[in-house]
């Protein structure tokens, strides 16, 4: 079990070139995923985007990816872009008041005024080696973040399950005891409002089974174990189930409700008040399993 929130970050420098790679995921329905990467590797997204989905399968993911590399070739000063550049500045500066005047270090801090004779190809190339190498290096270690977290959200999940199926135990054994009760409760009822000779025990054996399928919960409390064991055994699966798993709560809220409706009884109705405040704190921490 992974849980879908984790950070990761990474850093290689091979042959003067630097990456770091940051990376964040959060819950979400699905794979979503936001690239964050320099210009000249922009055509690499659907790389990194093939990285991430064979190692992460659902979360709300931004990769970061930055890069810095020493200049290869002959470096030379673009003047035609350098003037533009500077007469912007120039009337951006007039225009706001600024008493600073423009230095040749703004220029040289702006990209494409200083261009280089390099392949850009092949350097481009060689960045995108290390930064390979930094993205599986960060998914690594974003992925066993999300399955240790997701191992403590499993033993969370694990300890409600037992609450509710102890719980359960205990509503099963009121049930029991309920329909027998409520039977004789009936008879004294009607005794007491008729001369036994007056009785129609046909009538009065019609109405009893009839009460007793309104309070028998044996149904609901077979089904409910059912979906407690479908729940434990996700909780040991290895793949992704996080919407089974959120579906299955849905359906066990239904038949703790039923339960709850057809028991009619003031300690059925609290322990059922306990088993949704349970299922409610689990509903929360399924939120975040992928």
């Amino acid at each position: 079990m992974k849980s879908m929130t984790g950070f990761s970050k990474a850093s290689i420098t091979e042959h003067g070139i630097t990456t770091t790679v940051e990376i964040r995921s959060v819950n979400g329905r699905y794979l979503e995923l936001g690239c964050k990467m320099p210009r000249n590797l922009s055509h690499k997204e659907l790389d990194v985007r093939d990285m991430v989905k064979e190692v992460l399968e659902r979360g709300s993911v931004n990769v970061s990816v930055k890069v810095e590399a020493a200049l290869s070739g002959e470096s030379a000063l673009n003047s035609a872009k350098a003037q533009a550049y500077y007469t912007a500045l120039e009337t951006l500066r007039k225009k706001l008041k600024i008493s600073d005047p423009v230095r040749i270090s703004d220029l040289l801090a702006i990209p494409d005024v200083m261009e280089t004779s390099s392949d850009d190809e092949k350097e481009a190339e060689a960045q995108w080696k290390v930064v390979a190498k930094a993205v599986k290096s960060a998914l690594g270690s974003l992925d066993a973040a999300r399955k240790n977290e997701g191992k403590e959200i499993a033993k969370d999940l694990r300890n409600r399950m037992k609450i509710i199926e102890d719980t359960l135990d205990t509503i099963e054994e009121i049930g029991m005891k309920r329909i027998p009760e409520e039977r004789e409760r009936m008879r004294t009822r009607i005794a007491q409002l008729f001369d036994a000779d007056e009785i129609d025990e046909q009538r009065l054996q019609m109405e009893i089974v009839i009460l007793a399928d309104k309070l028998d919960i044996s149904e609901e409390c077979v089904r409910l174990r059912s979906h407690i064991k479908f729940m434990n055994d996700a909780l040991k699966a290895t793949e992704a189930n996080g919407r089974q798993m959120n579906f299955m709560l849905q359906e066990m809220n239904r038949e703790i409700n039923t339960i709850g409706s057809k028991a009619n009884d003031a300690n059925v109705a609290r322990m059922v008040v306990a088993v949704k405040d349970e299922l409610e704190r689990i509903r929360e921490q399924v939120q975040n399993i992928e």
